[in-house]
């Protein structure tokens, strides 16, 4: 791993906070094996910067650009919605791409749209996976009806009368290493509908191992599910734990969804350098 101060931008999509390194001249080697641990160390909160997770943006032949992503934990991650939308932003910012830009991710190509008003529209790569009424047990060991949608990476969505007395750390905790979703486990996501087309969500992510203020993968299984069973049109409004809300737009027919998109903000916080007391 490098020894050397490191550069990097400090953003938040709806409340979900990365950092987003250019490794465009590959500072740092996204193979070598001490790449995790360096990642979890950065990420700690008070202890370093503080992050739920870690980009590194390179160059790519095809697209704009392509991403490695990492968890808070230094797990690798197929996809971020909230991530995605921060590195669109980063790319249009420092001029690795316009407006509308293609770049690459472990889940396929994303298309983005940077707007002038820091909304940021993402093309999600197709959803599948989809799988309702799985019947397993809750941590109070009564059976639990949940349902499961693949929006980049694996969800859960466990619908709720009231998402504000939810025990979301505890029980998704439990429900996302729950064997029946071994060995890779599932992000969880509470849902309480509010209205027509709008929903609140809240979100257990494996790799943070917590729960965060917003998940845009998340925000999009949900708004899927709901749609499929109650069938809802699109668009619909989710709104996450930090307060910002998220477009959730799709096509819906009996075979599925396609014309996914994901709508929010993104914003730059600050830029810095980290030292070697940073992980260490």
């Amino acid at each position: 791993m490098t020894r050397h101060p490191v550069e990097f931008t400090k953003m938040s999509g709806s409340g979900n906070d990365f950092i987003i390194i250019d490794n465009r001249r590959l500072q740092i080697d996204p193979t070598d094996a001490r790449l995790p641990e360096w990642i979890a160390a950065v990420c700690r909160r008070k202890l370093s910067v503080g992050a739920d997770g870690l980009m590194l943006i390179e160059n790519d032949e095809q697209v704009d650009f392509k991403w490695h992503f990492f968890n808070a934990d230094g797990t690798r991650a197929e996809m971020c919605g909230n991530g995605a939308r921060c590195a669109a932003a980063f790319a249009h910012h420092n001029a690795i791409a316009d407006t509308q830009m293609r770049f690459r991710t472990d889940a396929g190509i994303i298309e983005a749209w940077v707007s002038d008003s820091r909304r940021i529209k993402l093309k999600m790569t197709p959803p599948h996976d989809l799988v309702t009424d799985i019947d397993i047990s809750d941590t109070t060991h009564h059976t639990l009806t949940v349902h499961h949608i693949n929006t980049g990476v694996p969800h859960i969505v466990a619908p709720c009368a009231d998402i504000q007395t939810v025990d979301v750390v505890n029980r998704g905790r439990h429900l996302r290493r729950h064997t029946h979703f071994a060995p890779q486990g599932v992000n969880v996501n509470f849902v309480e509908t509010l209205g027509k087309q709008r929903l609140a969500v809240r979100t257990y992510e494996r790799g943070v191992e917590d729960e965060t203020l917003a998940c845009g993968t998340g925000a999009v299984a949900s708004a899927l599910i709901t749609a499929r069973l109650n069938r809802m049109d699109s668009p619909i409004a989710v709104l996450t734990r930090s307060g910002s809300e998220l477009d959730i737009y799709f096509d819906h027919t009996d075979a599925g969804f396609s014309e996914v998109y994901l709508e929010g903000d993104a914003r730059r916080i600050y830029t810095g350098c980290l030292q070697p007391d940073a992980w260490q």
